[in-house]
């Protein structure tokens, strides 16, 4: 008796988690959400099924996911076996002729498929695209820049064949959506002149963000969030205020990148960006469909 009273309460528990995603069913059903896919949600197998269902999932309720992916420790692994040095800059990899070759076989040839092939194993139907097919991704070189040490002026550092986006060729993800398929994106793009370019997966997410007007922008990461001085995480965060830790070095390193992305996103008209833990199960679905969220969340203002 006590057993079935249990099994009970836990379908009482489903029912009130369905009640609380009707709202968010309805707000999102139609709309395009663009997640940035990482770190250990991409190497652990559970956390690789559970966000092929959970993008799946997705899709089948009406909403729009693209996925854009990185490859990091896939492509730090390689290039240690290859005994070629990993170098990183303000939290970009520095990537010359040698490394980005390796950049392509591993995103494009290995970890694009690999996913695609995990969400349609788990239900869904999905298309595999580097940002050079059909002109997707138009990019330029880009440069970090780091405070000058004795002036105002920001010392320009050249990083090698990394790019930043410039155009989004839309029609073909508009063409993929409509078919009911769910695009999945590697990093790399090329400028006019055929020149190829490794392109910060974030910076991808967020300038496919803006280009297809999604309503939010979601960046799966190895980390809870943002974090305070004190190490505590923040749940919602101004841009003027992620500027002012930005500026106090609260926010640094690997997370330069994200906030950076976040604030593209932002500016290209999209209504939200969130950081949130990809190490959590479910953590997009927990992000898009329940009151608190999870992460942090970046607004305007």
């Amino acid at each position: 008796m006590q057993k079935d009273r249990e099994e009970l309460y836990k379908l009482v528990d489903k029912a009130e988690v369905l009640d609380e995603c009707l709202p968010y069913l309805r707000k999102f059903r139609g709309k395009t959400i663009v997640i940035k896919y990482g770190g250990s949600a991409m190497v652990k197998k559970e956390l690789k099924i559970g966000f092929a269902r959970d993008v799946t999932l997705l899709k089948h309720i009406g909403i729009n996911p693209i996925v854009i992916h990185g490859g990091g420790p896939q492509i730090s692994t390689l290039l240690k076996k290859m005994k070629i040095e990993s170098k990183f800059i303000e939290g970009m990899r520095i990537t010359d002729h040698e490394t980005l070759n390796i950049v392509q076989m591993v995103l494009v040839g290995q970890v694009n498929q690999e996913i695609v092939s995990m969400i349609n194993t788990h239900g869904g139907n999905a298309v595999g695209l580097s940002g050079k097919d059909g002109k997707l991704i138009l990019a330029k070189k880009f440069y970090v820049e780091k405070p000058g040490p004795a002036t105002d002026r920001p010392e320009i550092i050249d990083i090698g064949m990394v790019g930043q986006v410039t155009s989004v060729n839309i029609a073909i993800l508009e063409l993929l959506l409509r078919g009911e398929f769910i695009p999945v994106i590697a990093p790399v793009g090329h400028n006019k002149n055929g020149e190829t370019f490794n392109i910060n997966a974030d910076f991808v997410a967020a300038a496919v963000a803006g280009a297809m007007a999604a309503e939010k922008i979601v960046l799966l990461t190895d980390e809870v969030g943002v974090l305070d001085a004190k190490g505590a995480l923040i749940s919602t965060l101004k841009k003027s205020e992620t500027k002012k830790m930005i500026k106090s070095k609260v926010i640094a390193s690997g997370m330069l990148p994200k906030v950076s992305a976040c604030f593209s996103a932002l500016d290209a008209g999209v209504p939200k960006a969130h950081i949130i833990d990809g190490r959590m199960p479910h953590s997009a679905l927990l992000e898009i469909f329940t009151n608190r969220g999870i992460g942090t969340e970046i607004l305007q203002g």
